[in-house]
């Protein structure tokens, strides 16, 4: 006896694996700081490596204060852009449009 009733298993798990991938997407956030050197680098880094992008007011000497996190970020194939008072640094997958500048 057969119910009518077809079950695609294949076209299950893609769905799920879909919606697993949307809902990593969506945890995704921008991140507000200071870059004044009382945050270790690493803490920064680790925000962008989970995908997030950071923006942060900048509180002293630019160079000095980006120095170890700046290569890091360009190792992984992020972006650092300074504008204004602000860093604004995102993960590879994330690009910033300066056209208007």
């Amino acid at each position: 006896m057969t119910s009518g009733f077809e079950l695609d298993l294949q076209m299950v798990e893609q769905e799920i694996t879909n919606d697993d991938d949307e809902s990593e997407d969506a945890d995704r956030r921008i991140v507000l700081g200071e870059l004044d050197g009382t945050t270790d680098e690493r803490e920064w880094f680790e925000v962008i490596d989970r995908g997030n992008v950071l923006v942060l007011a900048v509180e002293g000497d630019l160079p000095e204060l980006a120095a170890d996190l700046a290569p890091r970020v360009k190792e992984r194939g992020g972006n650092l852009i300074h504008f204004r008072k602000f860093l604004i640094v995102t993960p590879d997958d994330v690009s910033v449009d300066t056209g208007r500048l």
